[in-house]
């Protein structure tokens, strides 16, 4: 069984809020979802600028996305989609599990898709907490559970919670014995999200002033 955890970008989402009014998707065709995640950024993608963030922190890493997947395929990384791709970040945790699994992974470590400036010593803090089953991230008093690791073991209890209907994260981790690494709030905050096409501006402002560069 492989010790270390198999990290995965979980950007399998439809980004509903993300998508803007059909009267300013200027060029696209009405009803054609956007991928938040291949937005430029900087001088590549969103995407892009995630995994090379995510590499310098560890080497096994694969990407969690729904869909064609050869709008990816030039991301050099393995891809897997969601066994049942309407389930939320619990799908995309799911589907990691399995991939984890196949591979012997004891652990996932994952990544959000729409957090591109996570701390630099996010992997070495919670890879560093002893016991583990699942440890998350939090920051200015919010928690961040798509930012954590997780046992692969729990595989079949995230199963039989999904197929009960429940699609919360948080409120999965707290059926469980988990604890959380604590990072001091900044401004701005270092797990920004990306939910809206504003959130997304500003992190482009965030990204040029280089605050967030490791």
């Amino acid at each position: 069984m492989n010790s270390d955890p198999l990290g995965v970008i979980i950007a399998g989402g439809q980004s509903r809020r993300f998508q803007p009014p059909p009267s300013l998707s200027e060029g696209q065709e009405s009803g054609d979802p956007i991928d938040k995640f291949l937005m430029p950024f900087g001088q590549t993608t969103l995407l892009d600028h995630i995994i090379h963030r995510a590499r310098q922190q560890i080497s096994n890493l694969i990407l969690n996305v729904n869909g064609d997947v050869a709008r990816v395929m030039s991301c050099g990384l393995d891809v897997i989609g969601d066994d049942r791709p309407d389930e939320g970040p619990l799908g995309g945790i799911l589907a990691a599990m399995k991939a984890a699994k196949a591979r012997d992974h004891r652990h996932i470590i994952t990544f959000a898709g729409d957090s591109p400036f996570f701390p630099d010593d996010y992997v070495a803090r919670l890879v560093g907490v002893k016991g583990r089953r699942i440890v998350i991230a939090e920051s200015g008093g919010q928690c961040h559970p798509v930012m954590g690791i997780f046992e692969v073991s729990l595989y079949d209890d995230l199963k039989s919670y999904i197929d009960s209907g429940e699609r919360r994260v948080m409120a999965w981790v707290k059926r469980h014995p988990h604890s959380k690494v604590v990072w001091d709030k900044k401004t701005p905050d270092p797990f920004f999200n990306i939910n809206r096409q504003e959130d997304l501006e500003n992190a482009r402002k965030y990204l040029s002033t280089g605050i967030f560069e490791q």
